[in-house]
């Protein structure tokens, strides 16, 4: 399996982690903590010393009831940051679904855009198809941020993903985006249930599709903490590796995460076991 980016032909024959860097105050889990230029590039050499292989920057919450930020907010928050990650040597991705930003973003070097709205909102999917190689990763997401919880999925949660992810797939391939530069997410924790998050992991072996790589971010997830009682995000560091070590073994070719050092060791220790 391949991910063609921007600057990057992403081998993905073995899981590749995915770091997390939120330049907001209020994301659900670790809102604030690298709200600065300075801090967020910190935490961009942490995470790759302690082995992520792709940086995913975002400006803007998409946690259930997250209100909207302005194009000037996110564009203040995320552009110095990607100016400088780029700099690292790694694929950077930028988690937005303004088009002004995801075309700034690549501008200014990006690699992949990470859309929780699958390329639904402007014309972001003309940004993307506009571009020679950039990756993008279309999520599926049920409603809106403001409402998804409120009012979760109903029906046959696996056969709708499905159905999204594919039309929004072929939608842009359409659009003479190459199959190769897209990702799918099926959305865990966007719009969905307790049991219909870890219905999509039981069945995600199901989901695949064979001509582009998937994407989960399983991380520090309230479905966790449902689980586990465990309330507080931060404590939910060995749910999230158990949830990403469950997602590869079924499948998953990047997992996106808050908690790399102890993802990469629990990868390492599934791939020396599945390598014999």
């Amino acid at each position: 399996m391949i991910w063609q980016t921007s600057r990057f032909r992403l081998d993905l024959t073995q899981a590749q982690v995915m770091g997390i860097v939120n330049v907001t105050p209020d994301s659900f889990s670790d809102g604030g903590s690298h709200s600065d230029t300075r801090s967020a590039l910190q935490h961009c050499e942490q995470l790759l010393k302690d082995g992520a292989h792709l940086l995913d920057i975002g400006g803007e919450s998409t946690r259930p009831g997250a209100p909207p930020v302005s194009l000037d907010q996110e564009l203040a928050r995320v552009l110095p940051v990607v100016r400088g990650a780029v700099a690292l040597g790694v694929p950077v991705s930028v988690d937005t679904y303004k088009p002004e930003v995801m075309r700034a973003v690549l501008d200014a070097g990006a690699d992949i855009i990470n859309d929780v709205w699958a390329l639904r909102r402007g014309d972001g999917a003309a940004v993307v198809a506009g571009h020679p190689s950039c990756g993008v990763c279309l999520m599926h997401m049920h409603l809106e941020p403001q409402t998804m919880q409120v009012a979760p999925m109903v029906g046959d949660v696996l056969a709708q993903v499905r159905a999204f992810l594919r039309e929004r797939a072929d939608a842009l391939s359409a659009a003479g985006v190459a199959r190769e530069r897209i990702a799918l997410d099926v959305g865990i924790g966007f719009g969905k249930t307790v049991e219909q998050n870890f219905a999509l992991l039981a069945a995600q072996a199901e989901l695949l599709d064979e001509a582009m790589p998937w994407l989960v971010g399983w991380s520090r997830k309230s479905s966790l903490g449902a689980v586990t009682g465990r309330g507080v995000p931060a404590e939910r560091v060995a749910a999230s590796v158990a949830a990403a070590l469950l997602a590869v073994e079924r499948g998953a070719h990047i997992v996106r995460v808050h908690d790399v050092r102890e993802t990469v060791d629990a990868l390492r220790v599934w791939q020396a076991m599945a390598g014999r």
